[in-house]
């Protein structure tokens, strides 16, 4: 099916090779037939998890965000590996960031945050039957760990305590889940 809204790229050339982010300058030929340049930046992808205690409670990371230089409030995420299955991503990430593995793992859905900059998308995860095995940070990484019920995320969001669009996301998905 053809999509009238369709560019076609025409050309491209990477004008940045980094660790984890690459960034690429296309031509593309817009939808009118004339030309146009596109700029993106192409990212690995990436899981956030909704871990969800016995209690209910939602389990939280605080953790210093360098680009805006400044703590989030934010649910367990992290970048996927090359060739890294996105379950196995998500029990990583979990257990790395708050020390703990879940029992029982259902795939939610998948956000894309900036998509007029970027091809990331972050696969949503629910994690229950929870039990703390002990944290695994990375070099450098720093965090506090806070446990909160879902009607007190969702009140932080609205004023201003989590402004994370993954988190965001993930915490629309989770109402729904969590509901009956």
């Amino acid at each position: 099916m053809h999509d009238p809204l369709h560019e076609e790229q025409q050309s491209t050339e990477q004008v940045f090779d980094g660790k984890l982010l690459h960034v690429f300058r296309d031509e593309v030929r817009l939808p009118d037939g004339r030309t146009g340049l596109r700029e993106y930046v192409r990212h690995p992808g990436a899981v956030v998890v909704i871990p969800v205690c016995e209690d209910g409670t939602l389990i939280f990371e605080r953790q210093f965000r360098y680009p805006l230089r400044r703590a989030f409030l934010e649910l367990p995420a992290g970048k996927i590996d090359a060739g890294e299955d996105i379950l196995a991503c998500a029990r990583r990430e979990l257990q790395e960031e708050t020390g703990y593995v879940g029992a029982n793992w259902r795939h939610l859905g998948v956000m894309h945050p900036c998509i007029g900059y970027s091809d990331e998308r972050i696969e949503i995860f629910l994690a229950t039957g929870l039990h703390h095995v002990g944290h695994a940070w990375d070099e450098g990484e720093f965090l506090e760990i806070i446990r909160m019920p879902l009607a007190e995320a969702r009140a932080a969001v609205f004023d201003g305590r989590i402004t994370d669009a993954k988190t965001i996301t993930a915490l629309f998905w989770a109402e729904r889940e969590l509901a009956g």
